[in-house]
Parts: structure tokens; C-alpha cells; sequence
């Protein structure tokens, strides 16, 4: 039996597959990930056409989400397609401020407290109300800038929020 959703209608299994150890990235991939996923340059226009290109893939799926992308503390892109809710720029700011300090994925810094048997929530000493570690959020670097913002996705499971947010920055970026 498919589950339901709040909504009633059926969980796509192909937008939230159960976890599987297998399925879920390493340390090392996901830093190859931030190596890889780098901009010449990113300007109000690129903010634009990347927020569409997600809201695109978002739709197609029908992934009820919402979508984000700061740069230098500007918010130059925000949708909330159907099925998304408050809760979800909640997440986004959280998740962004995880960036914004770590100059890292918000999952990938998730991760590396995991690998060391703890949790973000436990050992950052940082506000959970203010900051997640939590898969979706990732930053926006520019070659010989570094990190000038963030893109963020809210609304899926954290692996696959990060999965779309990665997969339309190698779109983008033709990666």
C-alpha cells in the first residue's frame, strides 16, 4: 500500500525512497561535491535563472518546497510552490545561517558531527531554533571569492532536498 500524504494524495517513491546506507553520500563525496560546484561569477540574473530551474525540477516532481538563494545577506530569490508552508522558511533560514557559518553544505556539516558520533544538536553549541544542519542548504561559491551566499530548498526529506539543490547546480553549471 502506498502511504498518503497530509494531503491525501500518494507519496512519490521516486522524490522519497527509504533510507539505505548505500544511498546515502560520504564525507568525501560530498566535499568533491563543494569542489566541483563552483561559479565563475554569480550575479542577480544567475539568482534568477537558478531559482527557476529549481522551481522547474520542484514542479515536474511535484516536490511541495520552497526554494531560496541569498547573496551577501540579500535574498534575490524565494518561491513557495503548493504543499509548502511557514515551516519551511523557517528551515530555509536555519539551514542558510549553518552555511553562512560554516562556509559548508548544511548536510555535509550534518554529516561531519555524524561521522564523529555526535550530533549537530549536541556538540555545536549553537541555538537549534536558530541553526540546522540539516540537508538543503548549499553554498553559493565563486572562483577567488569564496562563499558569497547560499542556495536553499525546504519541504523533502533532508538527503533529497540537498539531491535537488545539487542536481540543479550541476544543470546550471553543466557539471
Amino acid at each position: 500500500m502506498t502511504p498518503k500524504s497530509p494531503h491525501g494524495s500518494s507519496h512519490n517513491q521516486e522524490l522519497t525512497p527509504k533510507f539505505h546506507p548505500e544511498l546515502t553520500p560520504s564525507l568525501e563525496e560530498l566535499e568533491k561535491e563543494e569542489r566541483r560546484l563552483v561559479f565563475p561569477q554569480f550575479t542577480h540574473d544567475d539568482a534568477w535563472a537558478l531559482g527557476s530551474l529549481l522551481v522547474e525540477l520542484a514542479r515536474e516532481r511535484q516536490a511541495p518546497v520552497a526554494i531560496d538563494i541569498h547573496r551577501a545577506g540579500q535574498q534575490l530569490f524565494h518561491a513557495a510552490l503548493p504543499g509548502s508552508t511557514p515551516d519551511n522558511d523557517a528551515w530555509i533560514a536555519r539551514k542558510r545561517r549553518v552555511v553562512e557559518r560554516y562556509g559548508s553544505a548544511s548536510y555535509l556539516v550534518g554529516a561531519r558531527f555524524r561521522a564523529k558520533g555526535t550530533t549537530f544538536e549536541e556538540s555545536s553549541r549553537l541555538d537549534p531554533d536558530t541553526y540546522a544542519a540539516h540537508g538543503g542548504s548549499f553554498p553559493i561559491t565563486v572562483e577567488g571569492a569564496g562563499v558569497i551566499g547560499a542556495v536553499t530548498v525546504s519541504g523533502l526529506p533532508q538527503l533529497q532536498d540537498h539531491r535537488l539543490v545539487v542536481e540543479a547546480l550541476e544543470r546550471f553549471l553543466g557539471r
